[in-house]
């Protein structure tokens, strides 16, 4: 009696796939067709290699810093970073910060992004707000004091670039597309209404921020080329670092602990023969 039902439960997961093949033949072809438009539309993200892909991968601190350079003169006139605090550029910042020192990071915070923006701080003796240069404790200063300003500024909230590739699918490869994706439209492709801007990677294929870079659209301190795709490539390692300052911290740990567990791995081999070596 207890062979029927595991007899009856064997069939009906034969059934399963046989029936799921059956019921995809008789889908009409417009129904199979549906989706290739759509994944004819959206093509496959630029692969990259990064210095800080894989378990031993590490950030290119001269990147990092090219990176860092690209938000404060182009970025940072929309974009706020609000989880970043200057100090965390420095030697005592998460990772080990960016590579500069702690006086440099003093200089970096007392100029202000390409927004122009200080300091609220206050109120002083006579009980009023003002505006002072940054200081290293500081949060990277927004270009906006609130939401609501953003959106009347800008027509919407420009997002946060905190967390920026972690939050989109594809991470770094999906930013690197976007920001080398602009172009003219095809032929037929109408862009909605406003000053909107076709990109090959953009779902959707239309944005309302326009083209952020250019050819030597920054003179890099290090002299390193300016091209599209190298400020691309940097201010998408800027955001990568931003995103997981300790990520070389974790990928260390990790490695520490796999050779503690192979070597702990091989002691336990060993107690264990040697505990039944005489066991018969």
């Amino acid at each position: 009696m207890r062979r029927l039902p595991l007899a009856l439960l064997g069939a009906a997961l034969i059934a399963l796939p046989v029936a799921a093949q059956q019921q995809q033949k008789q889908q009409p072809p417009e129904a199979a067709q549906q989706a290739s438009p759509q994944a004819e539309s959206e093509p496959a993200l630029p692969k990259q290699s990064w210095s800080f892909d894989g378990p031993f991968g590490t950030y290119d601190r001269a990147s990092v810093q090219r990176g860092f350079q690209i938000y404060s003169e182009v970025c940072s006139q929309c974009h706020s970073m609000n989880l970043l605090h200057y100090r965390d550029l420095g030697p005592n910042g998460p990772g080990g910060g960016i590579g500069y020192s702690e006086d440099e990071v003093k200089a970096i915070a007392a100029t202000p992004f390409i927004n122009g923006r200080q300091v609220t701080d206050g109120p002083n003796d006579q009980g009023e707000m003002f505006q002072r240069p940054g200081r290293p404790y500081d949060k990277f200063i927004a270009p906006f004091d609130n939401p609501e300003q953003a959106a009347a500024t800008y027509g919407a909230v420009p997002p946060d670039l905190s967390l920026m590739v972690k939050a989109r699918a594809g991470g770094p490869d999906y930013i690197f597309g976007l920001l080398t994706g602009y172009k003219d439209p095809p032929p037929g492709f109408k862009l909605g209404p406003g000053n909107m801007s076709y990109d090959e990677y953009f779902p959707g294929h239309q944005l309302a921020m326009p083209p952020p870079l250019t050819d030597d659209r920054v003179q890099y301190a290090d002299g390193t080329k300016a091209t599209i795709d190298q400020e691309a490539r940097d201010i998408t390692t800027f955001l990568a670092w931003a995103s997981e300052p300790t990520m070389e911290v974790r990928k260390r740990t990790g490695v520490k602990v796999l050779i503690f567990l192979l070597f702990m791995t091989g002691v336990l081999y060993a107690a264990k023969r040697k505990i039944w070596l005489d066991v018969h």
